[in-house]
C-alpha cells in the first residue's frame, strides 16, 4: 500500500480557513487529501507549529530542512521518499504518485467542519 505523507509549513490548521486572508491553495489540497484518503492511500499529514517532533524525527525530513531551510514546506513524501517539496501539488499529480486511478475533478471547495480545534484561536 501506498503512504503519502505532508508535512506542512508552520500554521494554525491545514485547512487554510484560518486568519484574515485564505490561501485557496490549502482547501483544494484539504479536499484533494481527503479524497486520497477515501481512494485507500495511507495518508498522514503533520504541522510544524503543531507536531515539530515529526519533522525532526524523520531524517529525511530533518535533512531537506536542514539543506534549504523551511521555504522548501510543505515536502511531500510517497513511501519515505520525496515526491514534492515547496509547493501543494494537484489532485491529479497526487493521484498519479500514489498510483491512483484518473480523479474525478472537485466541485468547489468544501467547507471542512472540524477542521479546527476549539480553543486553538484558529477560527
Amino acid at each position: 500500500m501506498t503512504k503519502l505523507q505532508v508535512f506542512d509549513p508552520p500554521m494554525c490548521c491545514s485547512t487554510g480557513v484560518c486568519g484574515p486572508q485564505i490561501d485557496p491553495v490549502l482547501p483544494r489540497f484539504a479536499a484533494d487529501f481527503h479524497w486520497l484518503a477515501n481512494q485507500g492511500v495511507a495518508m498522514e499529514r503533520f504541522n510544524l507549529s503543531q507536531q515539530p517532533q515529526e519533522f525532526a524525527g524523520n531524517p529525511v525530513v530533518k535533512e531537506v530542512l536542514a539543506q534549504d531551510g523551511t521555504s522548501c514546506l510543505p515536502v511531500i513524501l510517497v513511501n519515505g521518499r520525496i515526491a514534492s517539496k515547496g509547493r501543494y501539488p494537484e489532485r491529479e499529480e497526487l493521484a498519479r504518485l500514489a498510483g491512483v486511478g484518473q480523479p474525478v475533478k472537485p466541485q468547489g471547495l468544501p467547507v471542512l467542519a472540524g477542521s479546527c480545534k476549539p480553543g486553538s484561536g484558529c477560527c
